[in-house]
């Protein structure tokens, strides 16, 4: 693959400021009133608070010839609202499934808070939440979360969305691609989860049932 990454010592606002000027577990429902990211991708409050090895540093910054990848954070505020706003129904059918996020009515307080959280997540190593930005950082074409799994046989979940610009040209399949190769290459997982790709909803949603089922009967 042809990308590079930097040293995982940088702090991510460092990171944040030199690539770009401006400033899910997919499942759950977004809360109306925050109208989130954020709430409509956090994991479940099962999940372990680490689910990556202490030796082992997530990636802070990617590059390859098409896009780069940078922690999400308040700095990528501006561009990271632009992208989901301009796709409220695309997102609410493809990501979300759920009319909670994204929204109208999202505040610039909302959006901050969104982004601040994410980036304390990504800073506790909690999860793992990424701008996919073109290459120049001038534009957010999507976003990739890397999160821990609450259901027996996976490590980790990851989720994925491109803004209705990019899907319909393409892109959604190719960072789906890209993703799959750089999990296996550069990650400590067995065994990744992508609902709504490689397992259909329908599969992934009776996993999660019976998972927190288990752990209730217990």
């Amino acid at each position: 693959m042809n990308f590079r990454m930097a040293g995982a010592g940088l702090t991510v606002s460092m990171l944040l400021m030199a690539s770009c000027p401006a400033s899910a577990n997919i499942l759950a429902t977004a809360s109306a009133t925050t109208g989130s990211a954020e709430a409509a991708a956090t994991p479940d409050a099962d999940a372990p608070s680490s689910f990556i090895p202490a030796g082992f540093d997530a990636p802070a910054l990617v590059e390859t010839g098409n896009f780069k990848l940078v922690p999400l954070g308040p700095d990528l505020v501006d561009i990271d609202f632009t992208a989901y706003m301009s796709s409220i129904e695309h997102l609410q059918q493809t990501f979300t499934r759920s009319t909670g996020w994204p929204h109208k009515d999202i505040s610039a307080a909302d959006a901050m808070r969104d982004m601040e959280n994410e980036q304390a997540r990504f800073a506790k190593r909690q999860s793992f939440a990424y701008a996919v930005l073109t290459p120049d950082g001038s534009r957010e074409r999507g976003s990739l979360y890397v999160r821990p799994s609450t259901v027996d046989g996976y490590d980790a979940v990851v989720s994925m969305w491109v803004t209705k610009a990019e899907y319909d040209a393409g892109f959604d399949a190719e960072l789906f691609a890209w993703a799959s190769r750089w999990m296996e290459s550069d990650w400590p997982f067995e065994n990744v989860a992508y609902p709504g790709r490689a397992i259909d909803w329908e599969s992934w949603d009776a996993l999660v049932a019976a998972s927190k089922a288990g752990k209730a009967s217990q």
